[in-house]
């Protein structure tokens, strides 16, 4: 129930997309207060039942849900820009993995902030991470829930655990997991989930414990599935089956959200749908590394929900949601030759409510009474937003950061007209050279950096 005390604010746009079930509003706008959404309609009725409340916005803006980051890595926000010419195992084991190692909790936490920064930037409000290390007992992944918290973002966090290339004990992992969990109960804003970096990655005893886990906990979970040929292979070779199949033989594929899910089979869709699991696509990232392109029509046509990540800092390099939405219809039209193969619409939905569905959030990703009070606003002052015509494919193809004029998490104002609230760009971007560096300097990256060794 909301703060009946609390101040109500009006939030105006010549165009209100709710992404739910009052489609789109001209002339519209949205009252929030306490952290909900109060109401949704048009302006002169919205304004008529809040007379004496404060308006930001006017008719040249428009209004979105915050978009849903739905995966990514913070564990790579000081390594971004190396590695571009190899592929995705050659880059885990190059350059992720080394700097895995050294990973501490003030490295996460200022990296989060770094890249936090940019999220909101680019209209992002909730955040799903995978935070993947292995300097066991650092808890590093801990920095990432300090981070989010100074930051104010909305977000899910997990520790992507793998042991086969760098082994520890079993009870390590666990350890963080619980750690993990532990920090952010009771949180309004933030919820754990349980971490599967790759099902290949992990020994047969962690997968073991993993599932453990799920069950005893109930735990959803986050993990990679399906993402390049060579784990299709990789699977069969180890398990006698593919990682999805092997996935939900443990009990790991109820409700989770999966990450990539390229390489598939017309049943394994089908077994996504059944266990009520959500994809993230992250065209970006699997651009880059040349994983290959999500079946994004034939998940969306078979019921299950897909959403869309940035991937991490060094698989995208970039937290800016913006691009990620932009490239996801792209990619699937030329990669069908077909310019009706994802619409902007679509895409729309995918970075908003079709994305809190794949993270399983009910709450988030619309604009209808009684949700969180998690919006956007672009200002419509540049030539990008100048003149509108189609709402969706001007915000998809010709908006930047620079037309995010504000954000609201929960009804907090992290962006007011460009300038950030919550984070000191200055100050956080100050302190990660310094720490960028030491990274650098012990995972021994001076290959793939031109930072000259301290």
């Amino acid at each position: 129930m909301r703060d009946r005390t609390a101040a109500v604010t009006i939030i105006r746009g010549g165009h209100v997309l709710t992404m739910g079930g009052l489609g789109d509003i001209r002339d519209g706008a949205v009252a929030i207060a306490g952290g909900t959404i109060l109401d949704v309609g048009a302006y002169d009725q919205v304004r008529s039942r809040y007379p004496g409340a404060p308006v930001v916005g006017d008719e040249r803006s428009i209004i979105l849900p915050g978009f849903v980051n739905g995966h990514t890595h913070l564990s790579e926000a000081l390594i971004p820009g190396m590695g571009e010419d190899l592929t995705l195992q050659v880059w885990g084991d190059r350059i992720v993995g080394p700097a895995g190692r050294h990973l501490t909790r003030e490295m996460a936490e200022i990296g989060t902030l770094l890249k936090a920064a940019e999220m909101i930037r680019t209209g992002v409000t909730t955040v799903n991470d995978m935070f993947v290390h292995t300097n066991m007992g650092s808890l590093a992944s801990l920095g990432v829930v300090d981070g989010l918290e100074r930051a104010g973002l909305r977000g899910l966090v997990s520790f992507g655990a793998e042991d086969v290339w760098d082994p520890h004990p079993v009870a390590a992992f666990v350890e963080e997991h619980h750690a993990l969990a532990e920090r952010v109960a009771g949180s309004a804003l933030l919820a754990f989930r349980l971490g599967v970096g790759t099902m290949l990655g992990q020994s047969d005893r962690l997968l073991e414990a993993s599932a453990r886990l799920v069950a005893e906990h109930g735990w959803r979970v986050h993990v990679h599935l399906a993402e390049v040929r060579e784990e299709v292979v990789g699977g069969m070779l180890r398990f006698g089956e593919t990682t999805i199949e092997r996935a939900d033989r443990l009990g790991l594929l109820q409700g989770a959200t999966v990450a990539h899910a390229i390489w598939l089979r017309e049943h394994e869709i089908d077994l996504l749908r059944e266990r009520g699991a959500g994809v993230v696509h992250n065209p970006v990232a699997n651009m880059i590394l040349g994983s290959g392109v999500c079946r994004v029509g034939a998940l969306r046509r078979a019921h299950v929900p897909v959403g869309l990540g940035t991937d991490g800092a060094a698989s995208n390099d970039s937290q800016d949601m913006l691009q990620t939405i932009k490239i996801a219809p792209l990619l699937q039209k030329v990669h069908h030759l077909d310019p009706t193969a994802l619409s902007a619409r679509d895409a729309v939905a995918m970075a908003t409510v079709e994305g809190a569905r794949a993270l399983g959030l009910t709450d988030v990703g619309s604009l209808e009474r009684g949700n969180r009070a998690d919006l956007v606003r672009f200002h419509g002052r540049l030539p990008g937003l100048a003149n509108v015509h189609d709402p969706y494919q001007q915000i998809v193809y010709c908006a930047s950061a620079l037309d995010v004029a504000d954000v609201w998490v929960d009804g907090r104002r992290l962006l007011d007209d460009g300038r950030l609230l919550t984070i000191d760009e200055e100050a956080v971007v100050h302190a990660s050279r310094s720490l960028a560096r030491t990274l650098v300097d012990r995972a021994g990256l001076h290959a793939y950096s031109c930072l000259a060794p301290s």
